[in-house]
């Protein structure tokens, strides 16, 4: 009887992230490049008779309200979904700050989902289980494989999306943002009808990715800004940083985030802001 078994749950940056419209259910409508950064969490599961879940880590008194983690939630779906009659002791190691627009939390669920079916020597179909991803939420499906890829709808629909090697900084002014707040502040229009599917840009050097990225922009970044200034000081220190090539939030904030040519140049930008900035939450990582 294996185990335990460890899976990572790295952190998912927008890369991109346009809002299209408000739909009639509600939702919004978006298209968002996406690519993960070696930096994350990490989930262990272990064979135990129920399902139970602890929380260590830096990020861990941040949880502590949380009736129901989403970890957990994901395991009591899994072995429903897959008619497991076992259970299975979580450890979620939180390194990543919570709700601060890097999709931990989804990260932690994906991770927990690969961790179990693993543990329990499950393979449900991939329909069944992407419909039980995106039960949990929205970017839980992208962060079942991990890999940069191209998402649109309301994160439903997504295409894997090769990138060239790039490195990552993060860093987050340790502030709360809501993202309800925020989709608020932007106020995007109703759409009149779905756009139809985008079509898939490829990138043969990491020149093309800046500069498509750069168009695209974060429709969120501006509304966010404007609700927490402290954002757009944190972006703005990145993009001073040397040899970065491109510095913005991620998802609905307040991560920001910067993409630099080689391991060395993310490095040195890291170690820059944490002097200057020592307060911050701020690490440095490759893209996969």
């Amino acid at each position: 009887m294996p185990g335990p078994v460890t899976e990572d749950a790295f952190a998912k940056i927008n890369l991109t992230l346009r809002i299209l419209g408000r739909r009639e259910d509600g939702y919004h409508e978006l298209r968002s490049l996406v690519a993960f950064a070696r930096i994350g969490d990490r989930v262990t599961a272990d064979h135990a008779e129920g399902m139970s879940l602890d929380v260590t880590g830096p990020f861990a008194p941040a949880l502590d309200a949380e009736a129901d983690n989403l970890v957990l939630r994901a395991g009591r779906a899994l072995r429903e979904l897959g008619s497991v009659a076992a259970g299975a002791h979580l450890a979620l190691e939180k390194n990543l700050p919570v709700a601060s627009g890097i999709g931990g939390g989804s990260a932690d669920a994906a991770a927990a989902l690969r961790a179990l079916m693993r543990l329990w020597k499950i393979e449900p179909d991939k329909t069944s289980l992407v419909t039980l991803a995106a039960s949990l939420g929205a970017d839980v499906p992208v962060c079942l494989a991990s890999s940069s890829a191209l998402m649109w709808g309301v994160g439903e629909k997504i295409a894997r999306l090769p990138l060239p090697a790039f490195w990552m900084v993060l860093a987050n002014p340790g502030i709360a943002l809501s993202t309800p707040a925020v989709f608020r502040e932007l106020a995007a229009p109703p759409l009149d009808a779905l756009p139809s599917d985008p079509a898939l840009p490829a990138f043969a050097t990491l020149d093309l990715l800046v500069r498509w990225a750069a168009e695209e922009g974060n429709d969120l970044e501006a509304p966010a800004i404007a609700l927490a200034p402290a954002v757009g000081e944190v972006r703005d220190a990145i993009a001073a940083t040397a040899d970065c090539l491109l510095a913005r939030m991620s998802g609905s904030g307040a991560t920001c985030f910067g993409l630099y040519p080689s391991q060395a140049a993310a490095g040195e930008a890291a170690r820059a802001l944490a002097t200057a900035h020592p307060g911050w939450w701020i690490a440095a990582g490759e893209a996969v």
